[in-house]
């Protein structure tokens, strides 16, 4: 294309305005899927910078420079600033001074990703609040940030809207940075069948189970290429990613294998921050062990330390933190105290049997041994005089007003498990009573029976399920549903605008014999009814994790219970996103309050301000 082609085709691309992604061009996505298409003729070409392009040569044997490599121009941020540059000096300026604006943008706008890792000294040091917190005030100040987790382990998961499957806390850090989540932030995910089992899902989509051994030979292959493309991928869009790593750094007995920590670091280049949850004990002696059990090269790359979730006095620390900066050489860089926030959680080692009060609405959640996605529940706990906790005893469940029986990540063996502690008969004690709901894995096991060809166990083998609703389970492939929903509740189980959004993650296909469905839903299928209701027994099932995040269904299992949570006030008919987000803020607030957020910012590469 001539010099002058493509000045009128830049002329039209400035007239009609940012236009976003031009979902119905023949050629998207000719970058990356989502791609900003406002400057499908680039007004910097050629620009000749060897990291967006290169020379090549043309069917007519012809030196030209080829862009289609390149992701800067089409990213939603560096579109918009440059359209605001250079709306209306394009046409006035020379090439040198258009290429001079380039590098402008280019000092808020990286082409490359910096990046800085975040570390805990243990698991539940608060590594992923911090990723997130960071996330927040980098989005607050404008930065286009993403969060990062090569690999982790964790049966609280997520579906995109392209239907690939992350941990939920991988969810939780992308709300914060304002990003749709991706499985790039997240391309490796264990979920935990047995004690030394996992299905492991690659880029959102599962892969195959593996054994410990199997899984470390798979590290030192496959494994670390993964994380290293997929985090390139994520740098090429992002001013700044934010990584997180997993455990302890200093697990120096898989030094050799694991892909969590210091070999992401590496291949990141990131300089590295540790955090503590002084609540734990034996902070200092934390720090020190940690820092001293790292090679040399991997210590070297520790700026800074943060000592988290403090209660009381942050001045009786001062000494403490003096010698320790003494005998590491590494500042710490703040102090964050303990906040009360509602927020998701990761790790179900963190949930505790709550003590029942008689004075609230005790929604009884079965504490399965191989539960997931346990934060499905967490608006319930929101709503005024509602608690939800967590029984491992079968004695209790006579005790409380509702039940839930949760999604699990093997639905034959916590089926077993119930069965063992004496749960079945309790729960079917209760059935007319009080409302009772399963979520996916609690759905099937709800029904009458689960019949696996030798997906979810080891055998083939036919299961009694607690015969409260009329499905059957079949697990006859190993094929995973995951997929986002939208759909309303049907208008007889509906209180207010009957809005219900979510997602499902199962293996396993249910049938319904009778009953009635809950919900019509919309999804990857089309339109079609979902769930399963006895309103006698006040018994009923979903897929969908998430459904009570919108008001409208939560309102009524509530008002099962009782009519006066069913209230449809302002105050109560929230949505837990807003809560989230809410929650978000005060998070980085407190953050930016009682760290050294300068040093944080030289630390990554950045000026105070963008």
């Amino acid at each position: 294309m001539s010099q002058e082609n493509l000045t009128e085709e830049v002329k039209k691309q400035f007239k009609n305005g940012i236009i976003g992604s031009n979902r119905t061009c023949e050629y998207y996505p000719c970058h990356f899927e989502g791609q900003d298409c406002t400057f499908c003729y680039c007004p910097f070409y050629p620009c000749n910078d060897p990291f967006l392009g290169k020379e090549i040569t043309s069917k007519k044997g012809n030196k030209t420079w080829s862009c289609k490599d390149c992701f800067w121009i089409h990213r939603n941020d560096v579109a918009k600033r440059c359209f605001e540059l250079l709306k209306d000096e394009y046409f006035n300026c020379s090439k040198d001074e258009i290429l001079s604006i380039k590098k402008t943008i280019e000092t808020s706008h990286h082409k490359y990703a910096k990046t800085i890792m975040i570390l805990g000294a243990t698991s539940g040091a608060g590594k992923s609040l911090t990723v997130a917190a960071l996330c927040r005030i980098l989005s607050n100040r404008d930065y286009k940030v993403a969060p990062f987790k090569s690999q982790n382990m964790s049966l609280n998961s997520f579906v995109t809207e392209f239907g690939e499957e992350i941990a939920n806390i991988q969810d939780l850090q992308a709300k914060a940075a304002r990003i749709k989540p991706r499985a790039y932030m997240n391309p490796i995910l264990l979920k935990p069948k047995k004690d030394n089992v996992s299905q492991v899902i690659i880029e959102g989509k599962p892969y195959k189970d593996m054994d410990v051994e199997e899984y470390y030979s798979f590290t030192r292959s496959k494994g670390l290429e993964i994380a290293k493309s997929n985090l390139h991928f994520l740098r090429r869009l992002n001013d700044v990613v934010v990584l997180e790593g997993a455990g302890s750094p200093a697990e120096i007995n898989i030094r050799d294998c694991e892909i969590a920590n210091m070999k992401t670091a590496e291949i990141a280049d990131a300089p590295c921050i540790l955090v503590v949850n002084i609540e734990w004990g034996g902070s200092f002696a934390y720090i020190y062990g940690t820092l001293n059990l790292l090679h040399d090269k991997d210590r070297k790359r520790f700026k800074g330390v943060i000592i988290n979730n403090l209660r009381g006095d942050k001045s009786s620390l001062h000494d403490g933190i003096e010698e320790i900066e003494r005998l590491v050489g590494v500042p710490v860089l703040g102090i964050v105290p303990h906040i009360e926030l509602n927020l998701p959680t990761e790790d179900s080692m963190f949930i505790k049997s709550e003590e029942m009060d008689s004075s609230k609405i005790l929604i009884g959640v079965i504490k399965l041994p191989r539960i997931s996605n346990f934060t499905d529940f967490d608006a319930l706990g929101l709503e005024k005089d509602v608690s939800v906790i967590f029984i491992d005893d079968p004695t209790k469940v006579k005790k409380v007003d509702a039940i839930i029986i949760p999604g699990t990540k093997n639905t034959v063996e916590d089926l077993k498990w119930l069965k063992q502690k004496g749960f079945f008969e309790s729960i079917k004690k209760r059935s007319g009573s009080i409302p009772i709901i399963g979520i996916c894995g609690g759905y099937q096991m709800l029904g009458n029976k689960i019949i696996d060809k030798g997906i979810e166990g080891e055998e083939e083998a036919e299961y009694d399920g607690l015969g409260l609703l009329d499905v059957s389970t079949y697990f006859d492939l190993y094929d995973k549903k995951t997929v986002q929903v939208n759909g309303k509740v049907l208008e007889e189980y509906r209180v207010g605008d009957g809005f219900i959004r979510g997602y499902e993650i199962h293996m396993g296909k249910t049938i319904m014999h009778a009953n009635r469905p809950i919900f019509q839903i919309d999804d990857a299928d089309g339109t079609h009814f979902e769930g399963c209701i006895d309103t006698n027994l006040k018994v009923m099932g979903t897929y969908i994790h998430g459904v009570f995040d919108l008001p409208s269904f939560r309102k009524y299992f509530l008002s099962l219970i009782s009519k006066k949570i069913a209230d449809t006030n302002e105050e109560t008919y929230f949505d837990y996103n807003h809560v989230i987000d809410l929650n978000l803020e005060k998070l980085a607030k407190t953050f930016e309050e009682n760290i050294d957020m300068h040093q944080l910012y030289t630390t990554i590469g950045l000026e105070d301000s963008p």
